[in-house]
């Protein structure tokens, strides 16, 4: 950012907002102002919003199918106990008879 700011901006912050500020700054080795600066142009674009909502819609998506394939797994397993304690029954009486 160029040195050529005259400009002013007043903002009033409780103290503990200010002292997060103070320290967030410091953190990322910015003066305060910049900080402020680079935060007020992270919600200039409204193509930002924008492609944060169509962000969240896929990641909705991926959920949605993730759940479904969770879903169709656990009836895969559950069916497959049932088959394997039938062939175990199966299995038992077998031996039962034969003893």
């Amino acid at each position: 950012m160029a040195a050529t700011a005259v400009e002013r901006i007043v903002v009033q912050a409780t103290p503990q907002e200010k002292k997060a500020i103070v320290l967030k700054a410091k953190k990322l080795g910015l003066p305060v102002a910049e900080l402020m600066r680079r935060g007020a142009r992270a919600y200039e674009s409204a193509e930002a919003d924008e492609e944060l909502g169509v962000l969240a819609d896929k990641a909705k998506s991926a959920a949605d199918r993730a759940s479904d394939s969770i879903e169709g797994v656990l009836a895969f397993v559950e069916a497959s106990n049932k088959r394997i304690a039938a062939m175990e029954a199966a299995t038992s009486e077998k031996i039962a008879k034969a003893v």
